[in-house]
Formats: C-alpha cells, structure tokens, sequence
C-alpha cells in the first residue's frame, strides 16, 4: 500500500510538452532558403529584384531565428528549474518504477490483510497504472526537449554565422547592382545649383519642402493610391506617434519607427526620386514623391539608392538604415539570457501633403 500512496501522490499536476525549439529550427530553414536565393540570383536577368528577396529572406530568417532562439533558452530555463524543484518527486518516481519492476507479480499484488485487501490492491495499481505511464512520458518529453535545446544552441553558433555572412554579401550585391542598374524612367534631372541654393537657404524641413513643390516633376502620369493601405518602407514597430512629444518634450510632424541595424528600406509604391542626401539635422534623408505633390520624407538612413529624377518600382530599396551588426556569439549569448536587442536603429517618416505635414497614419497601414 505505501507504494501505491506514493504513486497517486506524484500523479497531480499535468507537465508542458511545448516545444518553442520548432521554432528555431524553422528559422534555420528559412536561412538556408535564403542562401539558395542568393546563389540563383546569380544569374537572373532582374538581379536588383532577386538580391532584394534575397536580403529580405536573410532579414526575416535572422529576427526568426533570434526569437526561436530567446524562446527556447526562456522554455530550457523552466524546463531545468521545474527539473530541479521537482528533484525529490523524480527520485521518489524512478524510486516507485524500480520497486515494480523488481518485485514478481503475485508479489506486488499481495496485501496483510487477506484476499480481499489483494483484490483491491489489484484494483489500484491497475487503475493509476496508466496515469503513472503517462507521468513517466511527460517526465521523458521534458528531458528530451531539454537535449534538444542544447543541441539547437550548439549548433547555432555556426547557423548565425553564415546567415550574417550571407546578408552581408547579399547587401553588398545589392547595392552594386543598384548603381549598375538602367533604363529606369526619368521624370526630370537634377541642377545641382538650384539644389544647393535651396539647401543652402531652407532652415526647415518645411521650408525645403516648400522649395521642392515648386519644382515639380513632370513625365507619365501618376498611379492611384489607396490611402491608409500602404506598407511601411522599412520592418519595425512604431515608437513615436504624429506631433507626439519625445523625452525631450520636442514634437515632429511625422512618425518615428524603430528597426534592426542595417535594415532594407524600400519604397511601398512607384515614386520618383525627388532628394537623397544628408539635410539640416535629419541625417541622410530620402525624400519620394508618389504622387504629385505627396511627399515622404523618409530619414535616419546611413546609406541610399538610386538618383534624383529616377522613378523606382515598388518594392525598390532606397537605402540602408545604420548600426553594428551583433556578431553570431554576442546573438547567442543575449538568446541565452531570454532577450535579443533587435530595434536599435530609428527611421524617421513624415508626408506632406503640399506644403503642409499630414498624419502618415492617413496614408500607411500600421
């Protein structure tokens, strides 16, 4: 009887078998995908295009990759913690398994107090029998989870190399073949007189704006938009509202978005090229004209695509955002700690609608 007490008393309370390894491995998938990208992209006639999925594949299996890897090491720490806490309970269960399995059947099964005391004996062991198998596969799942985390964490080191090896060549290739490109459209050419005098004297960025109005592109006509619908030109949160206050008290007319260190941006829609370059206390900006008189101006970048006057398709890249790519050991220690400093980079997004700043929440999804 005291062996058939202590198995009822280890069979309370049910054990997790979630798995968050899945998706670490998943993510590695997905790297490996954007490899092959980059090898066929080789020989695509539409390179821009194919080195632009390429580094978008690599961004996605990267932040993936880091999240299955922070929630796996978060799953592996209350695995051991539930594992150690519970030490007594599993010794006292293997305990309970080898006396069953040492002691011969009709021994088991015998009771002091006659037949009648077997018999119910009987009934016990057979009745919590399958809830102690049951214990003992959660116990095993739980183990085995345990190894497979470690053997995901060993194996990620050389995962996270190559993925940033991989996107740093494919950035690389990208922006070559972005200077080599031709035969994009040209609403107008740059002066570079006009342009720096109008640098020279605009104090603001609505003053430059201003100056940009009055020089308007001309060509084809301008697609239709649908407003509220467009994608953001760059993967990250919105940290900063229209004309809300930062630390500091100041207010901008436009959005702030927080993203990962060298992030693509690209254009969500046909634009044309109206500036690219460094201006007043923005930092190196590109200003986009989707539609006549629409401008985005899109700042915080540390590099940018393409020329003035040129129409770019949607889902152009127009620049890269700045920062020090986390090398592949500092990645997998944070992981390992349960966090990973994924947004470190701010982009700046303000639209004006002629002269005036609008809400980019009237025009962009987010």
């Amino acid at each position: 009887m005291k062996v058939l007490t202590i198995i009822c008393a280890l069979l309370s309370g049910p054990l997790s078998a979630e798995t968050p390894a899945e998706a670490a491995f998943a993510a590695s998938a997905r790297l490996q995908d954007a490899r092959a990208f980059l090898q066929a992209a080789e020989g695509r006639s539409d390179r821009v295009t194919a080195l632009t999925e390429t580094v978008q594949a690599y961004e996605a299996g990267l932040a993936a990759l880091r999240d299955g890897l922070r929630r796996a090491a978060i799953r592996k720490r209350t695995l051991e913690t539930d594992l150690a806490t519970r030490s007594n309970e599993i010794a006292r269960l293997l305990g309970v398994l080898q006396t069953i399995g040492r002691t011969p059947a009709p021994i088991l099964f015998l009771h002091p107090s006659g037949p009648t005391g077997t018999a119910r004996s009987g009934m016990m062991l057979a009745a919590v029998t399958p809830a102690l198998q049951d214990k003992v596969s959660a116990l095993r799942e739980q183990i085995e989870e345990v190894a497979v985390i470690s053997n995901l964490q060993t194996d990620a080191l050389t995962t996270l190399r190559n993925g940033l090896a991989g996107v740093q060549t494919a950035r690389s290739a990208l922006s070559a073949a972005i200077s080599n490109r031709t035969g994009l459209p040209q609403r107008f050419l740059e002066d570079p007189v006009q342009m720096a005098v109008l640098l020279a004297s605009a104090q603001t960025l609505s003053s430059f704006a201003a100056g940009l109005a009055q020089t308007q592109a001309v060509g084809e006509p301008y697609a239709n938009i649908v407003k509220g619908t467009v994608s953001l030109p760059v993967v990250g949160q919105v940290i900063r509202q229209f004309k809300e206050a930062d630390a500091a008290g100041v207010t901008r007319p436009g959005i702030l978005i927080a993203t990962r260190p060298r992030a693509l941006v690209s254009t969500p829609l046909s634009a044309t090229i109206r500036y690219a370059g460094p201006l007043l206390d923005y930092g190196t900006v590109v200003i986009l004209e989707p539609s006549a008189g629409i401008l985005w101006v899109i700042a915080g970048l540390d590099e940018t695509f393409g020329k003035v006057g040129q129409v770019v398709p949607d889902g152009t890249p127009i620049g890269l955002m700045g920062g020090i790519i986390t090398d592949a050991q500092a990645i997998l220690n944070e992981s390992a700690q349960g966090y990973t400093r994924q947004r470190t980079q701010t982009l700046y997004l303000e639209v004006r609608d002629m002269q005036d700043a609008v809400n980019p929440a009237d025009w962009f999804a987010f």
